[in-house]
């Protein structure tokens, strides 16, 4: 039986240090995710889930409204936490490759990619067992959506993540919980 999960990196938001739960969407962010909505729509999704976030709730409020589904939210789908420090832009790329090349790695106060990975994968294996052959949207962000993808197949990792876009939408098939395929909806 097939299960379609449709991982929805959340659209754009206006970064403010200190504000990872609670910052809202660009108002580039609102009409993409007015765009999200659109193309989900006719999908037959059955449940939407997301991380905690404003941003990742706030791209699927439209699709949430109109397919008249309650957005459940489960807090291990929450963007990883990359250190208690600030981290500079020049620091970023080679940090994050730090961590792909070695999964065990993290910043002072922060989760490594396996620490992220595995509470996030928890998530997603129930929610294939709890929604087989169902559809689900889940809302997320561009580092736990690559190690939860990441998981259930390899060629996910730094390049892909680096290659998204926000928003993106990708439809992936399991079957139980084998990963079939992936497509990428969000056209630009």
């Amino acid at each position: 039986m097939e299960t379609i999960i449709y991982m929805v990196r959340h659209a754009e938001s206006p970064y403010t240090e200190g504000n990872e739960r609670t910052r809202g969407l660009t108002a580039k962010g609102k009409v993409d995710a007015e765009k999200i909505t659109e193309i989900l729509k006719d999908e037959g999704i059955n449940t939407i889930i997301s991380s905690p976030y404003a941003r990742a709730i706030l791209t699927l409020e439209g699709l949430a409204k109109e397919l008249e589904l309650e957005t459940q939210i489960f807090e291990d789908l929450r963007e990883r936490h990359f250190s208690d420090y600030i981290i500079m832009n020049e620091e970023f790329i080679p940090t994050m490759k730090k961590m792909f090349d070695d999964p065990a790695y993290s910043l002072p106060g922060g989760e490594s990619n396996t620490v992220c990975q595995n509470r996030s994968v928890v998530v997603l294996k129930n929610i294939l067992q709890e929604h087989k052959g169902k559809k689900v949207a889940i809302g997320t962000h561009g580092n736990v959506m690559t190690l939860m993808m990441n998981y259930f197949n390899s060629n996910y990792g730094l390049d892909f993540m680096n290659q998204t876009k926000k928003p993106d939408i990708y439809k992936m098939k399991f079957r139980d919980l084998v990963l079939e395929g992936v497509t990428r909806l969000w056209k630009e």
